[in-house]
């Protein structure tokens, strides 16, 4: 009898946890599902997602797209119209404007995301650190963070390029300095409220050291947030670039970039009579912006847990 009772507690215990192992994959993938769902369901960040794409597809493969060098002057071609060899016409010294749109995408996007992605690790890094540990490490980022944050960004930006210089790698140094501030009080935030967690609790009483907890077992909690200020933040940085290359400021002008191609139209002639120069690049910037945004927004509903139903 003995034997046998034993024999049914094993087969019990087996049993349980192939049953919790079960209901805790249920459990992910059924998140996991209901997330995408929504995200499919959002007719806005489908479309945004279908933009996006096809953006990125054509900076990738813009040697295989393009049969003209964004860079080769042809002044037997100057301001020609859109025609059947030129299909969005071409600049003031014959380079062809839809190379330049194609090519310069990769730089655009590469400032914006690569700045994003920079702000949000340094961002994100300190602020967990600082919001876990609290005392006066938090305090010092914080202030540091706000002293930032006082300033209006683009004037900050201004400053700095004139210090530092223009180049493409000054430019996403000075976008990070710039952008990290808001990472790490939203990191720090989201820290705030989950060390109080039980779970967090537990880590604490099993010895684990303050970077494991952290980084391996909070971080992943707040991941959601995060990446949509991503996308949200290489929208404003792609934006900034723009606005800096239009004013001469920003990535060196021998460089294709979005921002470069808006720089002619400066000139009034150019925006009356040659409105392939300005307007093209213009939707591209808009459309892309606005794919980054919705897919944010996507994202942000499909990963906020007081709209999950």
């Amino acid at each position: 009898m003995e034997n046998i009772k034993k024999r049914n507690t094993r087969l019990d215990r087996s049993f349980d946890k192939l049953r919790a192992r079960e209901e805790s994959g249920l459990a992910k993938k059924s998140n996991m599902n209901r997330q995408l769902r929504k995200i499919l369901n959002n007719k806005l960040a489908v479309a945004g997602m279908i933009v996006f794409s096809i953006i990125i597809l054509s900076a990738v493969f813009a040697p295989l797209i393009c049969k003209y060098d964004p860079l080769m002057i042809n002044l037997k071609e100057v301001l020609k119209a859109p025609s059947a060899d030129h299909i969005l016409g071409t600049d003031r010294v014959g380079r062809d404007i839809f190379s330049r749109i194609v090519f310069g995408g990769r730089v655009s996007i590469l400032v914006g995301l690569g700045s994003a992605l920079g702000a949000a690790l340094v961002g994100v890094s300190i602020g967990c650190y600082a919001g876990y540990k609290g005392g006066a490490i938090d305090g010092i980022f914080l202030r540091l963070s706000e002293i930032f944050m006082a300033f209006p960004q683009i004037i900050l930006v201004l400053l700095l390029v004139s210090i530092l210089g223009q180049s493409l790698m000054n430019l996403i140094v000075i976008f990070v300095i710039t952008g990290w501030g808001p990472m790490y009080r939203m990191a720090r935030a989201k820290m705030l409220s989950l060390r109080e967690e039980e779970y967090v609790q537990a880590l604490k009483s099993f010895g684990l050291n303050t970077f494991t907890i952290c980084y391996k077992h909070i971080l992943p909690n707040a991941l959601g947030p995060i990446m949509v200020n991503i996308t949200l933040s290489t929208a404003m940085f792609i934006l900034q670039e723009a606005a800096l290359s239009f004013l001469g400021l920003g990535v060196p002008l021998n460089i294709a970039t979005w921002g470069n191609i808006l720089n002619a139209a400066q000139e009034l002639r150019i925006l009356q009579e040659n409105w392939w120069m300005w307007l093209p690049v213009g939707i591209v910037i808009s459309l892309f912006v606005l794919s980054v945004n919705f897919i944010g927004d996507g994202l942000r509903d499909s990963t906020d847990p007081s709209q999950q139903g």
